[in-house]
């Protein structure tokens, strides 16, 4: 996701937000008290985000597009899902099955999708969508009911993962990155988790701050592998993001996959760039109405929490899987192997060319998306070579 302001000084909640952002902090506060008083920044990214009908993915706020807190690749243009759909296209005509969305947005990449799929004359068997948030699957479904019948009938919703692996695509796009991930401080006397307390201190409301605790085994444990698989010792006070649940995350949907893709595209980095020296802050952002910022305990349950993905952990746990890791470029790379420059040059209105140009640099330009954001295949029993991956191969940075 990106936000399409510079950070800047955060617009106020409104009143009905407000009494929403602390209800939340309530909550939070609870869990504290019940804790002793410190929880992980995980405990705390997860109830800020997806406490039961408050947290951010789950209240009715307006998140995605213009009007939202980021804008998506998806509804950014409509080229990436044409492309998208070409590289699904090619896996369906050798596993057959269906597509299997993950965090489905407001439903443009699926609409795109289907359209572009059924021009191309390969069609899902059916298309499911995963979403956690009744809010958006609720717009989901507003969006993609303008389908003709025949595409909408492929159309499915699901609660959780499938029971028994399928075959086919599953998609996740700009999911990974939203997963609640630990925040860690490597120090002279130890790893140390930087949890949250509550902030007797401050005046504002809700008051949260950060205060670092000595890590327990499981955290000191994937600090230690993390460190030991760098080129050198990280500095002291250090600080960045450990997500512990990636791995099990990649598992649980390597088990949905009988033969077909797994197609992660977010923006992250190998461990070697993710974990570099000179990135002394980690990668934690925050989206509020198209600001990006980076204190999380303001506007808690309001606005977004995203953390970079280790694409090298995310192989890792892929090759535990049994998933081959087909594929690992840029967005942009990604793009320019399936096409993108033919979908805008066969537009024959000079403006409506433009316009797509003007789409495509934003998705394909180092300083846009085209860098930060990465593809990665993962894939099981897919011999066929996938051309999204042929003009870029990062594997080696792995």
């Amino acid at each position: 996701m990106t936000a399409s302001a510079a950070r800047s000084i955060l617009p106020p909640l409104s009143r009905d937000e407000q009494r929403h952002s602390d209800a939340v902090a309530a909550l939070i506060r609870a869990e504290l008290a019940a804790a002793g008083g410190w929880i992980s920044f995980e405990r705390f990214m997860e109830l800020a985000l997806y406490a039961p009908g408050l947290g951010y993915y789950n209240a009715g706020s307006v998140k995605i597009g213009p009007g939202g807190d980021f804008v998506t690749a998806p509804e950014m243009s409509a080229l990436l899902g044409r492309c998208v759909a070409r590289q699904c296209a090619a896996v369906l005509q050798a596993s057959g099955g269906g597509i299997l969305e993950l965090g489905a947005g407001t439903g443009s990449l699926a609409a795109v999708m289907l359209g572009e799929l059924a021009s191309l004359g390969v069609l899902p068997e059916r298309y499911a969508i995963l979403e956690v948030s009744g809010d958006l699957a609720a717009r989901q479904r507003e969006r993609l009911a303008r389908l003709p019948a025949a595409l909408r009938q492929r159309l499915t919703w699901l609660q959780e993962l499938p029971d028994q692996p399928a075959r086919g695509v599953i998609l996740a796009n700009e999911v990974a990155d939203a997963l609640p991930c630990h925040r860690v401080c490597w120090s002279a006397g130890g790893v140390l988790a930087i949890g949250v307390v509550e902030d007797d201190t401050s005046s504002a409301q809700p008051a949260f701050r950060a205060q670092a605790a000595p890590a327990d085994a499981a955290l000191e444990s994937a600090c230690g592998e993390i460190q030991s698989a760098l080129p050198e010792p990280l500095p002291d006070g250090y600080r960045s993001e450990v997500c512990l649940r990636l791995a099990p995350w990649i598992a649980s949907l390597g088990a949905c996959l009988e033969c077909g893709l797994l197609l992660l595209t977010d923006y992250g980095l190998p461990r070697r760039h993710y974990y570099h020296p000179q990135r002394t802050d980690g990668t934690l952002r925050c989206h509020f109405r198209q600001r990006a910022h980076d204190n999380p305990f303001i506007n808690v349950g309001m606005q977004d929490i995203t953390a970079w993905v280790d694409f090298t952990e995310v192989a890792e746990a892929g090759a535990d899987a049994g998933l081959e890791v087909s594929g690992f470029a840029t967005q942009a790379a990604f793009l320019l192997g399936l096409g993108i420059e033919s979908l805008v040059a066969s537009v024959h209105d000079d403006i409506e060319r433009m316009r797509l140009a003007g789409e495509a640099r934003r998705l394909l330009m180092p300083e846009e998306m085209g860098e930060s954001f990465k593809a990665m295949a993962l894939t099981r029993d897919l011999p066929a070579p996938l051309a999204g991956f042929v003009v870029q191969d990062l594997r080696h940075l792995l």
